[in-house]
């Protein structure tokens, strides 16, 4: 506790940030804090790979295929 009054200032800039923290007294977490319009956990975007696509391909688990095959000197 004495550590976040003490950087307070730069404990608010890192949350507007977007990075939250939590405050603990003698190892006891107390309090969560966040910058105010920061998303709740479970509405946090997900980014990744396929983020600006509307479906995975039908042919997505077939990517390969024959290359792999030919590494291990099979054929399909």
């Amino acid at each position: 506790m004495h550590e976040a009054k003490t950087r307070l200032s730069e404990l608010v800039a890192r949350a507007r940030q977007g990075e939250g923290f939590i405050i603990a007294k003698a190892g006891k977490p107390l309090v969560r804090v966040t910058a105010i319009d920061a998303p709740e956990p479970g509405q946090q975007k997900r980014i990744g790979f396929l983020a600006r696509h509307d479906a995975v391909p039908e042919h997505f688990n077939r990517l390969g295929e024959d290359e792999i095959a030919e590494m291990f000197g099979k054929s399909i």
